[in-house]
């Protein structure tokens, strides 16, 4: 039959709801005339008229009850994605943490490791360069010949001008060549600062012209040497020049 036969319509689901709550009402009415006593039927009739409320709201989708359990499943559901989705953005979030840690620490072991095998090769260069000087520096003799040359080795460091001649030539006059040769009758001796070593050099000039990396004493050869020759070039160009008393 066509759905648009006047008078005639299908059944929607309320009207269906409604009809079996008619039909329920209607039973618990006939069930009310077979009980008999005014008392049974008045308690069989609320409770009759609460199942047929029940059987009409279950098929009744409109109805209070039903939107109001609607909306709380919904909002259930709502509040599970949302806690659903802060747990992933959490566990995200954690990981990339502990990505980033382990980079962080990855890169500190690199720095660590680099910075340990620059130190190393600057250790390995310095002794190496060290080696290479030690293997430069020549040994000398410990007498005059050797304390002569080792001075001019230090000298020609500093430009500090001189030959082996006429520094020999000079040391056999001041000392006959004794480093603890010491002057303690002239002006010098007589003021308190006595002319000392090979060059005989009083103490404030071997102070004024000691040259660093030569030891501090006035009756070391080498030291006296170098700052005898220093003064010597300063005063009179060099100690070849010298020829007499200085």
């Amino acid at each position: 039959m066509s759905a648009n036969t006047p008078g005639h319509y299908r059944l929607k689901k309320t009207h269906k709801a409604s009809i079996a709550g008619v039909a329920a009402l209607g039973a618990a009415a006939l069930a009310l005339t077979l009980v008999p006593g005014n008392d049974a039927a008045a308690e069989t009739e609320p409770q009759a008229l609460a199942n047929t409320q029940q059987v009409a709201w279950a098929y009744n989708a409109n109805s209070p009850q039903a939107k109001a359990l609607h909306a709380s499943l919904t909002e259930q559901q709502t509040t599970i994605g949302l806690k659903a989705k802060q747990e992933l953005e959490a566990k995200a979030k954690a990981a990339a943490k502990a990505k980033a840690d382990a980079q962080a620490q990855a890169a500190a072991k690199a720095k660590a490791a680099a910075k340990a095998k620059a130190d190393a090769k600057k250790r390995a260069d310095a002794k190496a360069a060290a080696s290479r000087a030690a293997a430069r520096q020549p040994v000398f003799a410990n007498n005059l010949d050797g304390w002569i040359r080792e001075a001019l080795f230090i000298m020609d460091k500093h430009n500090i001008p001189g030959t082996y001649e006429g520094i020999h030539r000079n040391i056999m006059r001041e000392s006959s060549g004794n480093p603890r040769a010491i002057n303690n009758w002239d002006i010098n001796a007589i003021n308190g600062v006595p002319s000392k070593g090979l060059l005989q050099v009083i103490y404030p000039t071997f102070k004024a012209y000691h040259v660093p990396g030569t030891k501090f004493d006035q009756y070391d050869p080498v030291a006296n040497i170098v700052a005898a020759c220093n003064y010597a070039a300063d005063r009179y160009g060099s100690m070849d020049n010298v020829n007499s008393a200085y």
